[in-house]
């Protein structure tokens, strides 16, 4: 990959269920190392986007691209094989199972295959290792033994990034980290985010606006499906437009 091609490439998507139109022309880029946000009003379409991009939606026109290759047809497995990864807004951790057991499957999952330990690409002291020190970067190791049920909310959503990273990554979408969570809870998040390695580019979906200008190095605005603005978060903040579709909100 050239240092002019962006980890992720979005060419012209668009996707409708009938008449609602839920992305419309939408492009954009994220370069390696990025923190790049995407923000709008409810029903802007934002899922539905990152949904695209992770493979659970296919638009209906227009490109994807990952490192210049073209992924818009291929699923979500295949595009975590080429190093994209996701969290949810719903919480999609085994619940019975502890904080370090999550993530070593996440490993296992991305390594070698769940259901098959003699085929897998990685032992299973390197996959033990490897989930070992995502929590310990992650700062989650005091968390290893217990089980995922026990953890509070806050503690559960940041599981869910260490998981997401099981796998390597090198694009990192984040569908709304911060929702539900006390703003302790959401301080701990964002300084989660702080800590992600410097290279991995992150494209995140955020409702708050304080949140979303204390990381973003790039801020998208979605409005019913369109890009409405896009650039460094000062001159999004200073939009008159966006100010409108935000009308009362904190920009």
């Amino acid at each position: 990959m050239s240092e002019a091609t962006p980890l992720l490439r979005l060419e012209h998507v668009n996707k409708a269920f009938g008449s609602l139109v839920v992305t419309r022309d939408v492009s954009l880029d994220l370069a390696a190392g990025q923190r790049h946000v995407i923000i709008g009003p409810n029903g802007a379409g934002k899922t539905s986007l990152i949904n695209q991009i992770g493979g659970q939606l296919q638009p209906d026109s227009g490109r994807i691209l990952l490192d210049g290759r073209d992924v818009t047809r291929l699923p979500p497995e295949a595009r975590a094989q080429r190093g994209l990864a996701r969290t949810f807004q719903k919480n999609t951790l085994f619940q019975r199972l502890s904080t370090f057991e999550n993530v070593r499957l996440g490993v296992q999952a991305r390594f070698g295959s769940i259901f098959d330990l003699a085929s897998r690409a990685l032992g299973r002291d390197d996959i033990n290792d490897r989930a070992q020190d995502i929590l310990a970067r992650l700062r989650l190791n005091h968390l290893a033994d217990k089980r995922v049920s026990s953890l509070s909310y806050g503690d559960q959503r940041q599981l869910e990034v260490a998981v997401a990273l099981a796998g390597d990554p090198r694009i990192l979408l984040l569908d709304e980290p911060t929702s539900g969570l006390s703003p302790a809870e959401t301080g701990q998040l964002v300084d989660l985010v702080r800590t992600l390695p410097a290279e991995l580019g992150v494209l995140m979906i955020e409702h708050d606006m304080e949140v979303v200008f204390s990381l973003a190095d790039r801020v998208t605005v979605l409005y019913y499906g369109e890009v409405l603005a896009s650039g460094l978060p000062d001159d999004v903040a200073g939009n008159e437009r966006v100010r409108e579709v935000y009308l009362g909100a904190s920009i």
